[in-house]
């Protein structure tokens, strides 16, 4: 399970909230927590009434070619340009095209099951309080309570029905732990949609049940040799191989634009429910939001409604292995390099060739060799704090 030290200084507050995905491994190394949590969490904390606005659309959608600084962008062949174009030009409709937006909505309540509560852990929370009984409340952004088991299908189900709306026949997706192919094969069954998900042997070997459960939902699953980073690679040459009728869905914020900025975007409903529950349940916006980093859609889904509410604070916990010095590890954030890789320029664990090295955790779903750009983008300007 993932354990925070909320001794130190940055949880000197009331409350702590935190989201939850069920079927990932420990991801820190900090042995504070007691044994009783799902695996990955975010936490926030309570302060006073916010009146502030929530975050406008022209805010959320990135008219930038998909920059943030010198991260992100599209670096591809010009065989991809068009293709990439067309799902950007989409992308922009469908957000202001109310009929698409009441569909989504509708599948969100009853097929995903939104919105997820926001739990109060009165045990953690009883668990950190001092000697004189002071200490955080935290809450859980249960998202393990969707349908599939976690917060991928957010934005698979929209993604799918984008590929709907644009002709396409079959969707390809690559996974590592599983729940974003699990995810992908639920849209598409409820949408009728081929669905193929290319998944690393070692992923598959560990998460058989996520396995089993896509080829329940109707999947086809093609075992690649290696891990997430290698299914990515051959899910995009799928992709490549017929434009024209199949689609690439993206389930973590790399990747090269329009992508990341749409995982984001459908992602962020995380965020906008809980801005709502906290003033529904202590009358203001947490003071401290905390999320696993893995790819980074969990934590952009999260973060990105508070990214102008300068006193929420934003932490994001990589995954630090055996420890960072002993090069077995996924914190990327913490200890990679600038490079590009699927298209897009970020932060990457690569060798002094410029070769993507093998990230460890036991936890599949962070056990990532790079990070979205805009979560870098965000670490560098101080908005986003990091630890592993």
């Amino acid at each position: 399970m993932a354990a925070f030290n909320l001794n130190t200084p940055f949880f000197n507050h009331r409350k702590v909230l935190s989201s939850i995905k069920i079927g990932t491994a420990p991801v820190v190394s900090l042995p504070m927590l007691p044994q009783t949590l799902p695996d990955s969490t975010a936490f926030t904390i309570n302060n006073t009434l916010s009146t502030r606005k929530p975050v406008d659309k022209k805010d959320i959608v990135n008219n930038t070619g998909g920059k943030f600084g010198k991260f992100g962008g599209k670096y591809v062949p010009e065989t991809l340009i068009t293709s990439l174009a067309r799902l950007e030009a989409e992308f922009n409709l469908v957000l202001h095209d109310s009929e698409f937006q009441e569909e989504l909505t509708t599948a969100l309540r009853d097929y995903v099951g939104r919105e997820t509560p926001l739990y109060f852990a009165q045990r953690l929370t009883n668990h950190y309080k001092n000697s004189e009984g002071e200490g955080p409340e935290i809450y859980l952004k249960r998202e393990d309570l969707n349908h599939g088991g976690a917060h991928k299908i957010n934005n698979a189900i929209a993604q799918a029905m984008i590929a709907k709306r644009m002709g396409r026949k079959s969707i390809v997706a690559a996974t590592g732990a599983g729940q974003h192919g699990v995810a992908t094969a639920a849209a598409c069954a409820k949408l009728s949609l081929d669905c193929t998900i290319f998944m690393g042997a070692t992923d598959m070997e560990k998460q058989a049940s996520n396995v089993l459960l896509m080829k329940h939902l109707g999947a086809e699953v093609e075992a690649v040799d290696g891990t997430f980073k290698d299914a990515s690679s051959e899910a995009i040459r799928a992709w490549v191989g017929n434009l024209e009728t199949r689609y690439y869905l993206a389930g973590t914020a790399v990747g090269p634009h329009p992508c990341p900025s749409m995982v984001r975007e459908f992602q962020s409903i995380i965020g906008k429910e809980t801005r709502k529950q906290g003033m529904e349940k202590w009358g203001g916006r947490p003071d401290i939001l905390v999320a696993c980093i893995g790819s980074g859609s969990n934590a952009l889904g999260l973060f990105h409604e508070f990214i102008k509410d300068e006193d929420v604070r934003l932490i994001g916990v990589e995954a630090a292995g055996f420890g960072l010095d002993s090069g077995k590890h996924a914190a990327t954030l913490t200890r990679g390099d600038v490079g590009v890789y699927h298209g897009a320029m970020s932060y990457l664990l690569q060798d002094e060739e410029g070769q993507i090295l093998g990230p460890h955790s036991i936890g599949a779903r962070v056990s990532r060799g790079w990070t979205g750009g805009e979560l870098f983008k965000r670490n560098r300007s101080g908005r986003v704090s990091y630890c592993n």
